[in-house]
C-alpha cells in the first residue's frame, strides 16, 4: 500500500486517491483484512521527501497508525527529476526514520536507489519526457502568437 504521509492533508497531495480513501478509512480495512497474521503481512511503501514527512514525530506516529496491524514498511528514498518539487532526506534521517519504525517491531527495510544517476531510477523516466513535451508545446504557441503578430502587423 503507498502511504507516504501520516496525515491526511500530506497525503491528499501524494497520494491523491487519499481523498477517496482517506488514512483513518484505509488503515481500518488494513486491520480488518482476512487472514492478516504475522506470516502474512501488508507491505506499506513509504517515499523520504527532505523535510517533508521524515521527521522523527512522523516515524513515531505511522508507528502509532499501524499499531495492530502486522506490517511491513519498506522506505523508499526519493529518486529527484528536474523541476521535482521534492528532495530526497538525507541518509542519516531515513536510518534514523526506520531505527524508530523497527524500535517498534517493523521491519523497515530502505530500499537501495539503483538508476538514479542516469535518470532511470523508480519515478524518474516518466517525468524525464514530460518536461520535453511541455517545451514542445510552449514553442508552439510562442510561435503562433509570433504569427498571429507579424500578420497582424502586416495589415
Amino acid at each position: 500500500i503507498s502511504l507516504h504521509a501520516v496525515r491526511d492533508d500530506l497525503r491528499d497531495v501524494l497520494v491523491p486517491l487519499n481523498k477517496k480513501y482517506p488514512l483513518k478509512e484505509l488503515l481500518q480495512a488494513c486491520r480488518e483484512y482476512p487472514g492478516l497474521s504475522n506470516a502474512k503481512r501488508i507491505t506499506f511503501e513509504y517515499v523520504m521527501l527532505k523535510g517533508v514527512n521524515d521527521s522523527p514525530a512522523e516515524a513515531r506516529e505511522l508507528v502509532r497508525l499501524l499499531s495492530g496491524i502486522p506490517a511491513k514498511i519498506n522506505l523508499i528514498p526519493f529518486n529527484p527529476w528536474p523541476g521535482s518539487d521534492y528532495e530526497c532526506s538525507d541518509w542519516a534521517t531515513i536510518e534514523r526514520f526506520a531505527e524508530i519504525v523497527n524500535r517498534a517491531g517493523y521491519a523497515s527495510p530502505i530500499r537501495t536507489p539503483r538508476g538514479r544517476d542516469i535518470l532511470a531510477a523508480c519515478g524518474q523516466l516518466k517525468s524525464a519526457s514530460e518536461p520535453v513535451r511541455a517545451r514542445e508545446a510552449r514553442a508552439m504557441k510562442e510561435a503562433a502568437l509570433a504569427a498571429a503578430e507579424a500578420a497582424g502587423a502586416a495589415e
